[in-house]
C-alpha cells in the first residue's frame, strides 16, 4: 500500500506494518515445532514477551500516524481491526479509525494516504516517482479505495455493531469518478465476499480469528505480582527475621536454582546455534523484566533469574540503592500493564549486606501495584514456567548439544554473587581534589617511576584517578607499574581496584570518571538508544554547532556508539560516561512515562547536560565549575530525579540537603518540585497554544496593525489568549530568573507548543520563507511534505537547532508564533522570505528603548553577547506590558507592514 514518493529518499521503513505484523507473527509462532510430529527440541520456536511488548509500545507510539511521512495511511484498519487486532488500547483504535475516516474518507471509499498520486489523471505512468514539487498537484484528487470499507464491515461484524457494518457514509465528493486499474480487485472482492458471510452468519468470527486476536481491547484481569526475597548469607537471614521479614537464603531454595540475568542472556544467545552449520544463533542481548519474571524447566531443573538492574558487574548504576528501589518499583508496574502470560510473575529478589544498611527494604512498601511476597517454592504452582527444551540432551538434540554444554555450566557456576556488591560499609577514604605536581626527570620528560612512587604514598583517591589515567593514556592499559613487589600491578588492573574502593564509598564523581577510563559496558546502551529512534526521537551527543555535535538518526552498534560520544565529548571521559548514562535514563522514562516528550523529535543530550549544570549553578548559587563537579557527584537516582524535573517542565528547586545518603563523600543535594509556579502539567512551555478563537484574535491583531508600531511608548499589545494570567506574573523577587530558565529548558528539549509545526507549514504557505540565522526553510516544503508529517516537524526543527543557545532559540519559537497569527488573517501573502531573527532583535531594539524611557541603565539592560538580546528580555513573561509577545507583536508588524493590503489596516 504504498511506499517511498520521492527518488531522493530513502526505502520507506513502513514501521507500523513492519512492527504489528511483526509481533503478531512472533505472538502466534511461540513454541511452534516447525516440524510438527516429526520434530523435537532443536525445532521449536521461542519467543522473548519483552520483544513483543517492545513491539506494542513503538506501536502506541506511532499510532495514528503511519509512518514518518505519512501522517495517517488507510492500511491502518488491517492494523487495528481484522487481521491484526494489534492494538490494545481502545481509545487509540477510535482514534485511529477517526483519523482516517476524516482525512481519507470520500464518496467511492478511501484513499491510501493524503497526496497519493497512484492512477490520479495528473500521474505521469511513465515514471517511477514522484517529483518533490509535485505532490502538491495530486491533493484532494487522490484515488478511492473501496477495498478499504470492507475492512469497517469486517470490524463491525466482530464488534457486534449492526449499525456500523449497514452505515451509508455522508458528505459525498461531488464529483463522479471511473474504475481504474486490473479489474475486478480480487482482494477487496475477498474481503467483502468474507465480510457478508459473516455478516449473514454463515462464518462464526472464532473461525478465521482462532488465536482470539479481536480481544485484545478487553480489560485484562489484575495481575499479583509475586515477589519472592532472597537473603544473600545467613548472617543477612538473621538480620531480617530481627526486623520481623522471614526469608529464605540461595542455598535453601534448592533444588530451585538462582541465577543472574545475564546468564539468562547467554543461554538465550545459544538458541539457533549449530556449528556444523555455520549458524551462531541469538545475539546477546539484554534480558527484560517479563523474561526474568518467569521460571524456567532447563534440563528437568528449575531456575529462577534476578532482576537485570542488580547486576553490578558491568554499570554502576546497581551501586545506588535508591536507583535500585526507583527501577524496581518501575518493573512492577510494568509487569502489571503488560502481563499477558498464562500465571503470575515472579520476580526473586536477593537482598546485600548494602542493602541492609540503608533500610532498602522499607523504602519499597509505597508501590502501588499488587503484590504477594513468598517463598519460591510457594510460587511454583501459580508462576509463568517455560521449558527450554533447546537446552534438552537427548536422541533429538544429541547432533547440537555440544553447541550448548558450554552455558550450561554456567548455570552449574556458583561464583556468580561475587558481583551483587555484598561488601560491607566502606570506612571514609579521604577524597580531595588536589593539584598534580607532575615529576620530571634531567632531560625534562616525564619520570613514570616517580609518578607511580607519587601513587603509592598518596591518600587522595582523586589524585589517584588522575594519576593512572596520565599511565593509562601515556603507557597503556597493560604496562606493570610494579607497585606490588610479589604480583604484577598493570594499570589495568590498579584501575579496578581503585573502582572498587570509590564503589564503596559511593563517590559517584570518581566512579563516572573511572568507568569512562576503563571503557565500562553501560547495559544495553545499544538498546536504550534504538528504543528511542524507534519512538520517532533523534538524538544528539555533545554542544551545538555542528560538527561538535553529532546526530544519531539510525541504530548503532554499540562500539560504533560508543566511539561517537567519546568523539562528540572531546575526550572527556566523565561527560562520556554520563551521556551514556543520560540516554539509559531517557529511555527508561520512554517506556514508562511516553508523554513528558510530546512535540519532542529530537533529544539533545548534550544541551540537557549544561542545562542540568547550569540549573545547579542557579540554584545553589555557585560557580560554572562548581556547578559541573556537584552534578558529576551526583548518585544515579539524583541524576535520573533531575532529568525527569527538567522534562516535566514543572517548576522545581534544587538545595543542599541536610539529611545522610548513602555516599560518605558526596554532597548531598535535594531536588524537589515547589508548586504551581509558571507552567502548569498541562502547559509545559513558556509559549502555549493560542486559546482565543481565530475571529477574535484577527479583529485584535487588526486593531493593533492600525497603531503605530514603531512608537516605543507605553502603548499595549492586544492581551494573547495562549499564556495564562499566571505568565504575566512576575514582580516576585523569588521569581527573577524564572522566565530565562524557562526559555533554556524549552530550548535545550526542543520543547514546542501542541500544534506548533503545522502553524509553520500554514505560515509558509503564505510567504516564500522563513529565514533562521541564515537557513532557509523555503515554502516549496509544503509542496513536499503534508502539515501532520514527521518528517516536516524534524525538518523545522533542524533549522531550529542551528542556534546554538536555548533560550535564543525559544524567542525565536515565539517570533514564529506571532507570525502564526498573521497566517490566521485572510490575506494572499505576509512576505517573501522572512528573516525570523531580525524580528528578534527589532523587538530587543523596542524593548530597550521603552526600558530606557523608563529609567533603566545600561548595567540593567546588559546583553548576551553570544545573541545580543537583553538578558531582561529573556527573563520577560510572554504575556503583560512588558512581555515578549508584546514586542514581538510589534516588530512582525513593522517587519512584514510593507507586505499587507492598505484596506486591511484601513478597517479600523
Amino acid at each position: 500500500m504504498g511506499g517511498k514518493k520521492k527518488p531522493s529518499e530513502a526505502p520507506e521503513n513502513k514501521e507500523c506494518y513492519i512492527v504489528i505484523f511483526y509481533s503478531a507473527a512472533l505472538e502466534a509462532l511461540d513454541e511452534l515445532d516447525l516440524f510438527g510430529v516429526k520434530g523435537g527440541p532443536q525445532s521449536v520456536i521461542h519467543v522473548l514477551a519483552d520483544e513483543v511488548q517492545h513491539c506494542q509500545s513503538i506501536l502506541n507510539s506511532i499510532l495514528p500516524r503511519a509512518s514518518t511521512s505519512k501522517e495517517v495511511d488507510a492500511s491502518l484498519l488491517s492494523v487495528i481491526s481484522f487481521p491484526a487486532f494489534a492494538v490494545e488500547d481502545s481509545q487509540l483504535v477510535e482514534l485511529t479509525k477517526q483519523e482516517i475516516i476524516t482525512k481519507l474518507q470520500g464518496r467511492y471509499g478511501c484513499c491510501r494516504f493524503l497526496r497519493d498520486g497512484y492512477k490520479t489523471p495528473k500521474e505521469d505512468p511513465s515514471r517511477l516517482y514522484y517529483e518533490p514539487s509535485e505532490l502538491k498537484l495530486f491533493e484532494n484528487i487522490e484515488c478511492e479505495w473501496p477495498l478499504f470499507w470492507t475492512y469497517f464491515i469486517l470490524d463491525g461484524v466482530f464488534g457486534g455493531n449492526a449499525e456500523q457494518v449497514d452505515e451509508e457514509y455522508q458528505n459525498p465528493h461531488t464529483v463522479d469518478r471511473v474504475p481504474m486499474g486490473k479489474l475486478p480487485h480480487m482482494w477487496g472482492q475477498s474481503l467483502y465476499i468474507l465480510g457478508s458471510l459473516m455478516a449473514e452468519g454463515f462464518l462464526a468470527p472464532g473461525e478465521i480469528d482462532p488465536l482470539n486476536r479481536r480481544f485484545s481491547t478487553v480489560p485484562k484481569p489484575d495481575v499479583v505480582v509475586q515477589v519472592s526475597i532472597l537473603a544473600e548469607t545467613e548472617e543477612i537471614k538473621a538480620i531480617l527475621k530481627d526486623k520481623g521479614i522471614d526469608v529464605e537464603t540461595i542455598a535453601e531454595v534448592y533444588p530451585i536454582r538462582v541465577q543472574p540475568a545475564c546468564i539468562l542472556s547467554h543461554i538465550y544467545s545459544s538458541l539457533g546455534c549449530n556449528s556444523r552449520m555455520k549458524l551462531s544463533g541469538r545475539p546477546y542481548r539484554h534480558m527484560g523484566v517479563l523474561g526474568t519474571s518467569k521460571l524456567y524447566d532447563i534440563r528437568k531443573t528449575i531456575f529462577t533469574f534476578t532482576p537485570q538492574f542488580i547486576d553490578q558487574q558491568q554499570f554502576y548504576l546497581a551501586l545506588d540503592n535508591k536507583m535500585i528501589v526507583e527501577m524496581l518499583r518501575t518493573d512492577l508496574s510494568y509487569l502489571c500493564s503488560r502481563w499477558r502470560m498464562t500465571g503470575q510473575p515472579t520476580i526473586t529478589f536477593p537482598i546485600s549486606h548494602t542493602m541492609i544498611s540503608s533500610n532498602f527494604l522499607f523504602s519499597i512498601c509505597p508501590v502501588t501495584v499488587r503484590i504477594q511476597t513468598g517463598k519460591l517454592s510457594e510460587f511454583l504452582t501459580t508462576s509463568c514456567c517455560t521449558h527450554l527444551s533447546f537446552m534438552d540432551p537427548g536422541p533429538e538434540g544429541k547432533l547440537y548439544s555440544e553447541d550448548y554444554d558450554d552455558n550450561y555450566n554456567e548455570l552449574e557456576s556458583g561464583d556468580w554473587m561475587n558481583g551483587y556488591g555484598s561488601t560491607s560499609n566502606g570506612k571514609k577514604v579521604p577524597s580531595v581534589r588536589v593539584e598534580i605536581h607532575l615529576p620530571r626527570d634531567q632531560s625534562g620528560e616525564l619520570d613514570f617511576k616517580a609518578l607511580v612512587l607519587q601513587l603509592k604514598e598518596t591518600s587522595s583517591l582523586q589524585e589517584q584517578a588522575d594519576i593512572l589515567y596520565m599511565l593509562y593514556t601515556m603507557k597503556g592499559p597493560d604496562w606493570d607499574t610494579e607497585l606490588y613487589d610479589e604480583e604484577s600491578a598493570t594499570v589495568q588492573e590498579l584501575l579496578t581496584e581503585l573502582y572498587g574502593k570509590v564503589g564503596e564509598i559511593r563517590h559517584w564523581g570518581l566512579i563516572r570518571y573511572i568507568s569512562g577510563i576503563l571503557r565500562k559496558k553501560v547495559e544495553a546502551l545499544d538498546e536504550a538508544c534504538t528504543a528511542l529512534l524507534s519512538h520517532q526521537k533523534h538524538l544528539t551527543v555533545g554542544l551545538p554547532p555542528e560538527p561538535r555535535e553529532k546526530t544519531i538518526s539510525a541504530p548503532l552498534p554499540y562500539e560504533v556508539l560508543t566511539r561517537l560520544i567519546d568523539e562528540a565529548s572531546e575526550g572527556d571521559m566523565s561527560i562520556s560516561i554520563l551521556t551514556q548514562e543520560i540516554m539509559v535514563y531517557l529511555a527508561m522514562y520512554m517506556r514508562t512515562q511516553p508523554g513528558l516528550f510530546a512535540e519532542m523529535f529530537r533529544l539533545r543530550i548534550g544541551l540537557i547536560i549544561q542545562v542540568m549544570a547550569t540549573e545547579l549553578a542557579h540554584s545553589l548559587r555557585c560557580s560554572a565549575e562548581e556547578a559541573t563537579d556537584s552534578l558529576m557527584n551526583l548518585s544515579p537516582s539524583a541524576m535520573k530525579n533531575l532529568l525527569h524535573h527538567i522534562l516535566s517542565g514543572k517548576e522545581f528547586g534544587v538545595e543542599r540537603s541536610v539529611r545522610p545518603t548513602d555516599s560518605n563523600v558526596s554532597p548531598a543535594i535535594s531536588i524537589h518540585e515547589i508548586g504551581a509556579v509558571g507552567a502548569t502539567k498541562t502547559e509545559r512551555t513558556g509559549i502555549m497554544q493560542l486559546k482565543s478563537e481565530i475571529k477574535q484574535m484577527t479583529f485584535a491583531f487588526y486593531s493593533f496593525l492600525s497603531s503605530s508600531p514603531k512608537s516605543p511608548g507605553p502603548s499595549v499589545a492586544p492581551s494573547i489568549g495562549s499564556f495564562p494570567s499566571a505568565y504575566g506574573q512576575q514582580t516576585s523577587k523569588d521569581r527573577q530568573g524564572q522566565w530565562q530558565r524557562r526559555r533554556r529548558l524549552d530550548g535545550a528539549l526542543n520543547r514546542v507548543p501542541v500544534g506548533f509545526y503545522q502553524k509553520v507549514w500554514k505560515v509558509l504557505q503564505k510567504c516564500h520563507g522563513l529565514s533562521v540565522e541564515g537557513f532557509v526553510l523555503p515554502s516549496s516544503t509544503t509542496r513536499e511534505m503534508t502539515p501532520g508529517e514527521i518528517k516536516f516537524s524534524v525538518h523545522v526543527e533542524s533549522v531550529l537547532n542551528r542556534v546554538p543557545q536555548p533560550e535564543y532559540r525559544q524567542l525565536l519559537v515565539e517570533a514564529i508564533l506571532v507570525l502564526t497569527m498573521m497566517a490566521d488573517i485572510e490575506i494572499h501573502s505576509i512576505g517573501s522570505i522572512i528573516a525570523v531573527e531580525k524580528i528578534v532583535h527589532i523587538a530587543n531594539d523596542l524593548f530597550l528603548q521603552e526600558q530606557k524611557t523608563l529609567g533603566a541603565d545600561d548595567t540593567m539592560l546588559a546583553k548576551d553577547p553570544a545573541s545580543g538580546i537583553c538578558t531582561l528580555l529573556y527573563d520577560s513573561a510572554p504575556s503583560g506590558r512588558f512581555g515578549t509577545m508584546t514586542y514581538l507583536s510589534k516588530a512582525a508588524a513593522t517587519y512584514v507592514q510593507e507586505f499587507l493590503p492598505h484596506s486591511i489596516c484601513a478597517m479600523q
